[in-house]
């Protein structure tokens, strides 16, 4: 049986040291602004309301709180550059999922203040403790308006942040989310109301913060809140900025499944193997950015990525690069049915369809890029086995890696890696083409056969005409009839557990590190990029394989 969601994501060591500190954090200061209500006699008016209004504060407080914690995971190229050298005192490649936590705490906080005014309105009314209304306090005055609109707001961007209308559409996403800018003026400005006051009115004043901090008491937290933004807002400027040096694209290149390669020129960008980075065609979409994996080595003379054609986009990008569906169908068919490898012809499942800039009547469209951004593989080469596992396209990072690594043993400066291990787990045949060409090369390039092993698994389920070309081509063939690799494809699901089994016995016989004294601790590091079931799988087999002479550790690619 599986681990839980309760035992994953609540009970397990690491996450629960951070819900003890993360919640704990939040329960004293919403404690904090309650004590810090109830226990200030200037307001003894207010507080005749009693409870509605010390929660009201105390998740005001809480709210301001993560108002500033919200946007601090999304300064990715301060966390570019601290990454390196902090990643042992915070996971820094876990900036999007405590994006999530912060947004997860906001919209409860949200709904606990929300309620807690509700009832103050009404008791404010009812008790005429202030000559006010409550539809009057609602939707008259700056608390009250621009609550409801950030609630507005909140409710448009959680809908569209659902993992499943993300994938669906991504454009839903991407736009909403742009409301954060509006979300943070509303927060910045919502004090503007002066609820918590000592006098019967407000005390408004022309000039900002627009009420005087003579009567509207406990307003000081925007102070605090607004500087996570402005460092967001400049680097948003800086990496617009950025994004607009001379960039053009050299050559794009089409395979099977629809999958683009685009080779991108841009001299002043500079990144380390494993990185990321967003991509805009203003052709397709004049706002959007989407993130992809660099493919390409630093070594390399250009940039590339693969983009397979999933969504509304990236069928866009096809469109607009010629590479649309009778392209890839064509591609696709192709694939299924070059079984063997034919050297005359030069026609194997690696072919792909070249778009040469010169050669076409349209220009090719401007592309920008901004990045890169760090990412868990960037850390290989710290470790002196390295584990690389990709599932179906996310596999693109290993093709980063892969490259960087053949260039490294060239000049025999590999750091502490000293075996590689690379798993690419495909659901169907036409998907071997994505880098059929790149992995050729690695493996022909070998001069120590054991430094790299290469394991591929098809899980797709085989028709008895595929079965039998596959059984009539691998008979005495040097290369595998599918991947054209010499390394033979397995069919079916990876057994985990006995692959990290083995490579730990091997380890610990001294058959798998030639020279590896017994005393010192190997560290095999686990890479992954792909589907987040296989990913759980993978981290619940590092944790198990992990003895006194063998550390596993497991890393999962982020966007």
């Amino acid at each position: 049986m599986g681990e839980s969601w309760l035992q994953r994501e609540i009970l397990a060591p690491r996450r629960l040291l951070f819900n003890i500190l993360w919640y704990g954090s939040h329960l004293f200061v919403f404690g904090y602004g309650w004590y810090s209500q109830a226990t200030n006699h200037k307001l003894d008016g207010l507080n005749s309301l009693k409870w509605s209004v010390w929660s009201s504060r105390g998740a005001g407080l809480v709210l301001a709180y993560d108002g500033f914690m919200i946007l601090v995971p999304m300064l990715r190229n301060i966390i570019r550059v601290v990454r390196p050298k902090f990643t042992w005192l915070f996971p820094a490649d876990e900036n999007i999922w405590f994006h999530r936590q912060v947004a997860y705490s906001l919209a409860f906080w949200s709904m606990v203040h929300t309620t807690a005014h509700y009832v103050n309105f009404i008791n404010v009314e009812g008790t005429q403790i202030r000559p006010e209304r409550a539809l009057d306090i609602h939707y008259t005055q700056p608390g009250g308006i621009t609550g409801h609109f950030l609630l507005t707001i909140m409710v448009l961007m959680y809908s569209t942040a659902h993992n499943k209308v993300r994938k669906q559409c991504f454009e839903a996403f991407w736009y909403t989310h742009h409301l954060a800018f509006f979300f943070m003026l509303g927060l910045y400005t919502h004090a503007t109301g002066c609820f918590v006051r000592d006098s019967p009115l407000p005390d408004y004043q022309a000039t900002f913060p627009f009420y005087s901090t003579k009567h509207c008491l406990g307003y000081e937290s925007w102070r605090f809140t607004i500087w996570p933004g402005l460092i967001y807002f400049g680097e948003r400027v800086y990496r617009e900025i950025r994004a607009r040096k001379l960039t053009r694209l050299s050559k794009v290149l089409v395979h099977p499944s629809g999958a683009m390669e685009l080779r991108i020129i841009k001299p002043s960008f500079k990144y380390t193997a494993g990185q990321w980075l967003f991509i805009q065609v203003p052709d397709v979409s004049k706002y959007q950015w989407h993130p992809f994996t660099i493919t390409s080595a630093p070594e390399d003379p250009y940039v590339s990525v693969h983009i397979r054609q999933v969504g509304d986009w990236t069928y866009g990008l096809g469109e607009r690069l010629g590479a649309g569906p009778s392209v890839v169908k064509s591609l696709t068919a192709a694939a299924m049915k070059a079984y063997d490898r034919d050297e005359k012809s030069g026609i194997s499942r690696g072919d792909f369809v070249e778009l040469d800039p010169s050669s076409t009547s349209r220009p090719m469209p401007a592309v920008r890029i901004d990045g890169p951004y760090g990412a868990p593989a960037e850390d290989v080469f710290d470790s002196d086995v390295a584990v690389l596992v990709g599932g179906g396209i996310g596999v693109t990072p290993f093709a980063s890696i892969l490259k960087h690594i053949w260039y490294r043993q060239k000049r025999g400066n590999l750091g502490a890696l000293r075996r590689v291990e690379f798993f690419w787990v495909c659901r169907d045949v036409p998907s071997f083409g994505w880098f059929q060409s790149l992995l050729q090369e690695v493996e022909a390039a070998q001069t120590d056969p054991n430094f790299l092993r290469i394991n591929i698994y098809l899980t797709q389920k085989i028709n008895e005409d595929m079965l039998w070309n596959i059984a009539v081509n691998d008979a005495g063939a040097e290369y595998d009839p599918l991947t054209l690799l010499r390394t033979r494809t397995m069919y079916g699901r990876p057994d985990w557990k006995t692959i990290y089994g083995r490579i730990r016995m091997a380890i610990e016989t001294g058959q798998y590190l030639p020279g590896q004294n017994a005393e010192l601790k190997v560290k095999v590091g686990t890479y992954f990029c792909g589907p987040a079931p296989l990913g759980r799988d993978l981290k619940r087999e590092c944790l198990a394989a992990t003895n006194a002479s063998v550390q596993f550790s497991f890393a999962k690619e982020h966007f």
